[in-house]
């Protein structure tokens, strides 16, 4: 037999009953497969640090036994497949270690962005110049100089000038 200690999540909107349901079912299980239960503390509503299942709390409880590991693996089992369970974790008790639940933080409360708006864009960043030393101003043997003809062409930086238009080139209009 090993000391053990599940902490359960579960759905803040279940009724009371309901939650104390799971908690008793849990202690018949355990008893049931040889183990001995040893307490129950449950720790109350607090806030998660992420969402689960779109849900911002949970309520706690903290369960203490001692079992078989056999009898740890139905219990965990059965929580998986239970509804009202977010989460639970099973661990073995450490002697001597503190089961009161932890100080609740003091943080800001949570701005959520509003789901049915557009989410703005921020502008590109801008790359701020780089101070560099000044290169050689030598073309590599693989780039054409600026004074050489491109052989494929303008390329797009480089402005194509547009002929001339010529009102004598063109046919004169009928006007009907």
């Amino acid at each position: 037999m090993n000391d053990y200690e599940i902490l359960l999540l579960l759905d803040p909107e279940l009724p009371d009953e309901r939650q104390n349901e799971i908690v008793t079912r849990t202690r018949e299980t355990i008893e049931k497969g040889g183990g001995t239960w040893a307490d129950h503390l449950p720790w109350g509503r607090r806030r998660l640090a992420y969402e689960i299942g779109h849900k911002t709390d949970g309520a706690y409880h903290l369960l203490t036994f001692d079992a078989a590991p056999e009898t740890l693996d139905e219990v965990s089992r059965v929580l998986r497949i239970t509804d009202g369970v977010m989460r639970h974790l099973a661990v073995r008790r450490v002697k001597g270690a503190s089961m009161r639940p932890p100080d609740p933080t003091h943080e800001e409360p949570r701005r959520e962005a509003p789901r049915h708006e557009e989410t703005r864009r921020e502008a590109p960043r801008r790359e701020e110049p780089r101070d560099e030393e000044p290169r050689d101003e030598q073309p590599r043997a693989d780039e054409p100089s600026p004074e050489e003809p491109n052989p494929e062409g303008p390329s797009p930086e480089e402005p194509v000038a547009a002929a001339p238009a010529s009102s004598q080139d063109s046919e004169p209009e009928e006007i009907a």
